[in-house]
C-alpha cells in the first residue's frame, strides 16, 4: 500500500507538472499573439498618426492664409501631378524607411498596410516597416519591379495570418459577396493614389518545374510582349472562382495580390485587378 501511495504522489506531481507547464506555454502564446496583433493594428493605423498639418508645404495651393487641406488636395506651381492627402503621408513615412515604396487599401477590410520592397524576395516575411524581426512580416513588393521602367503588373505578397490580420482577409474573396461590396483596391505611392477594379480571384499553388502548361501567375511582372499580356489576362480571368465582368486591354496597370492558400499543399490565393483611377 505504502509503494502503490508513492507511485501515486509521483503520477500527481507529474500529471500537476504538465498541466502547469502547458498553462505556461499557452500563457506565453497568448501573450505573443496579442503583442503580433497590437503591431499589425499598430502599423495599419500609421497614416491616422501623420498630421499633414505638421508637415511643411511649401509649394501647396493655399486658399487665402491658409492651406486648402479639406480638399486633401495640393498642386505646387511648376504643374507637377496633385498631390492627395495620402501621397504626402507616404512620402512622411518613407522618411522612417525609404523601403516602403507605398500604401495598400481595401476599404472596410483590414488590409490597410505601408507596402514594402526589399533587395530579396524574403527578408520582409521576417521583418516589419520598421526592419524589425517579426513573424508578421510585412506586406511586400515583389524584388524585380523596376520603378524605373514601369512594368506592367504590381506583384504584393503578404502572409495569411489566423488572426485575421495582413493578407487573411484576401481569402474572403473566395464569397462573391464579398467580392461585390469590396470591388476596388487602392494603392498609393509617393507619386500617384491609385484605384484598381478587380478582374479576377482565383487559386492556385507553387508549380512543380515539371509540370507543364500551367499558369504561374507568381512569375508575371514584366512582360515582353503584348502576347504574353494577354495570356496572363487569360489565364486569369480563365482561373477565376466566379465571372467578373471587367474588360482589360493591353497597356492597363494591373496588380496582384497573393498568399498562401490551405486548400492544397503549396496553396496560393490570388487577386487581380486592373488601375481604373489616378490622381
Amino acid at each position: 500500500m505504502k509503494i502503490n501511495s508513492k507511485y501515486k504522489k509521483i503520477l500527481y506531481i507529474f500529471i500537476y507538472s504538465l498541466l502547469f507547464f502547458s498553462i505556461f506555454l499557452s500563457a506565453i502564446y497568448i501573450f505573443e499573439e496579442c503583442l503580433a496583433k497590437k503591431e499589425i493594428v499598430e502599423e495599419s493605423n500609421l497614416l491616422n498618426m501623420i498630421n499633414i498639418n505638421e508637415i511643411n508645404l511649401e509649394t501647396a495651393e493655399t486658399n487665402g492664409n491658409e492651406t486648402n487641406l479639406n480638399e486633401n488636395i495640393r498642386q505646387n506651381t511648376e504643374n507637377k501631378p496633385i498631390e492627395t492627402e495620402r501621397i504626402i503621408q507616404v512620402k512622411t513615412l518613407q522618411e522612417t524607411n525609404p523601403d516602403i515604396v507605398g500604401w495598400l487599401e481595401i476599404e472596410n477590410t483590414s488590409i490597410n498596410y505601408p507596402v514594402l520592397q526589399g533587395t530579396d524576395n524574403e527578408y520582409y516575411m521576417t521583418h516589419n516597416y520598421k526592419k524589425e524581426k517579426s513573424k508578421n512580416g510585412s506586406i511586400f513588393l515583389n524584388k524585380d519591379y523596376d520603378w524605373n521602367i514601369p512594368s506592367n503588373n504590381l506583384l504584393i505578397y503578404g502572409h495569411n495570418l489566423n488572426n485575421g490580420t495582413m493578407f487573411q482577409e484576401l481569402l474572403k474573396y473566395s464569397d462573391e459577396s464579398f467580392y461585390k461590396k469590396h470591388p476596388t483596391i487602392r494603392f498609393t505611392t509617393e507619386n500617384e493614389d491609385s484605384e484598381f477594379e478587380i478582374i479576377s480571384v482565383f487559386k492556385s499553388r507553387v508549380y512543380y518545374s515539371s509540370e507543364k502548361n500551367v499558369f504561374r501567375y507568381y512569375y508575371f511582372i514584366n512582360p515582353e510582349s503584348e502576347t504574353e499580356y494577354n495570356d496572363y489576362v487569360k489565364n486569369a480571368k480563365n482561373a477565376s472562382l466566379y465571372n467578373i465582368n471587367s474588360s482589360v486591354t493591353y497597356g492597363d496597370q494591373l496588380i496582384t495580390l497573393s498568399t498562401c492558400s490551405y486548400h492544397v499543399k503549396d496553396g496560393r490565393f490570388a487577386v487581380v485587378a486592373k488601375k481604373i483611377n489616378a490622381q
